[in-house]
């Protein structure tokens, strides 16, 4: 009995002091324009700033600006300088709320997103950009889910379990 509960306290200790998260996700340290910033005209190009390298992928580091009326404003491809990730914008049309949606590669290769909001004070001249062809400004997690992780670690614990069990019992 005594093995038993050894394995399952070692067991458990493996498994809470081994699944923690992972910390190497790059995560946004400024932009311009600043979340919430109040401009007279709007921005040529929007700068998202990290605090490790982006890296380049096919196709994968999308910005969108999405203005008043659900209306696009990107302009051409991102550009990965770095720390950052570098978007044009067409010149803007109407005053009011933009939404800058980011998906970037993390540097340890998982996806990372978000968002940044700023307002335009004067109304531009510009006409929208047409839709991207994968429009969506939602915000997943990325990565692998946790639930193979959390069976496996089950498994682990019932197999420790049964083979202290086993070598536990007594040679007759």
């Amino acid at each position: 009995m005594r093995r038993a509960l050894v394995v399952t306290a070692l067991a458990v200790a493996a498994l809470l002091g081994g699944a923690g998260p992972a910390l190497a996700h790059n995560v946004l340290v400024g932009s311009d324009p600043a979340e919430g910033a109040r401009l007279e005209t709007g921005p040529r190009e929007v700068v998202l700033t990290f605090d490790q390298p982006v890296r380049a992928g096919e196709d994968y580091n999308t910005v969108t600006v999405v203005g008043p009326g659900e209306t696009y404003w990107t302009d051409g491809q991102v550009r990965i300088e770095g720390n950052s990730v570098v978007a044009p914008v067409r010149e803007l049309g109407p005053a009011g709320e933009y939404v800058i949606g980011y998906r970037v590669l993390s540097n340890d290769g998982h996806p990372v997103s978000g968002k940044v909001t700023f307002s335009v004070a004067q109304a531009g001249s510009g006409t929208p950009a047409p839709p991207p062809e994968a429009a969506s400004q939602e915000e997943g997690t990325g990565g692998m889910p946790v639930w193979p992780w959390i069976a496996g670690a089950a498994v682990l614990v019932v197999l420790g379990m049964v083979l202290a069990l086993r070598l536990g019992r007594p040679k007759k």
